[in-house]
């Protein structure tokens, strides 16, 4: 079979770090990159032994598989060409950054024969993932989750609204994301928000109700500090809570005296623990086996949905029903 031929639009961070798994994937070649910086592109280039694109059209028009690792409001325009061109996209999330261009996105790859996963690597992170089986086991009555940055000033364009499409589209979509995954459909929303380092809204607290009938918190600060944990997920049931330590380790209580047992990750490289590994290859996996993408269109639309309620809560102070 031959290797599937994979270009990368975008060789800021994240870009990197998928050139640098595909690179050793063993039925991968990536064979072309592009950035607005050329030199960013050349160096990625470099590292992995591809050419440097001029243009996106031609990355686009000549590969088997896109990978779209720009900024976010840069995703939309990048996405409708690739589908159009039928070619494989993996679209870094979020999918997009408003209601509208979510819809376009998930319509064009709903009528395309070729995949479109979303990259929401916390799905595969092994955290996620062994507390997605216990909770399989046992049904959560209610959750705390939290997703904090420290700041939103590295990289630059993470501080930018035109180019995030606002706070809650950069890293927190993630959780918003993982709530659906882990604990399923949102029936209502609501939520506050205020602003205090940065010219937009960097500080949320979300209440959310779920049709199994379990509820949820969401705080979310972009001024918080690195404190560790940045992220966790606090899930409670009968008389056993699951709490998270970024993509460290789990802890489970099911005894009544305060003992606990933990699960480390540290072993794993951070590509494994934070699923970026696991994500590539199940793209890879779904292109060359024909089975369904991991993260399908619908799912980054949901997640782009739930950010677009959080801010429509905060701004009409009103509930948002899903």
């Amino acid at each position: 079979m031959d290797k599937l031929k994979v270009g990368i639009v975008g060789c800021g961070y994240i870009g990197g770090v998928h050139a640098s798994l595909l690179a050793k994937d063993e039925r991968v070649r990536v064979d072309s990159v592009h950035d607005v910086a050329r030199d960013r592109a050349e160096k990625l280039a470099l590292s992995i032994g591809a050419d440097v694109a001029g243009d996106v059209d031609e990355l686009i028009e000549r590969m088997d598989a896109v990978y779209i690792a720009t900024p976010n409001t840069k995703h939309t325009a990048l996405a409708l060409a690739a589908i159009k061109a039928g070619k494989h996209v993996f679209c870094e999330k979020p999918m997009a950054t408003s209601m509208a261009n979510a819809r376009a996105i998930l319509d064009a790859a709903s009528g395309s024969k070729s995949g479109f996963q979303v990259g929401h690597n916390r799905r595969f992170a092994p955290v996620y993932v062994a507390l997605k089986q216990l909770l399989a086991e046992s049904a959560p009555h209610s959750a705390h989750v939290k997703m904090n940055r420290g700041e939103l000033l590295k990289p630059d364009w993470v501080g930018d609204p035109g180019l995030t499409g606002g706070f809650l589209y950069e890293t927190p979509i993630h959780m918003f994301d993982m709530m659906r995954f882990l604990f399923g459909e949102i029936s209502t929303l609501d939520a506050v928000g205020s602003s205090h380092e940065y010219a937009e809204m960097d500080d949320f607290s979300v209440l959310l109700r779920f049709q199994s009938g379990m509820h949820a918190t969401l705080a979310s600060s972009a001024d918080a500090s690195w404190l560790f944990p940045f992220e966790r997920i606090e899930v409670f049931g009968h008389h056993r809570t699951f709490v998270t330590r970024e993509m460290e380790s789990i802890s489970v209580s099911e005894a009544l005296d305060g003992s606990y047992g933990s699960r480390s990750m540290q072993q794993l490289s951070k590509e494994e623990k934070w699923g970026y590994a696991q994500e590539d290859r199940a793209f890879v996996d779904s292109i060359q086996g024909g089975a369904p993408v991991a993260v399908t269109a619908l799912d980054g639309f949901k997640s782009v949905q739930l950010v677009d309620a959080c801010y429509r809560a905060v701004k009409t102070g009103e509930r948002v029903t899903l």
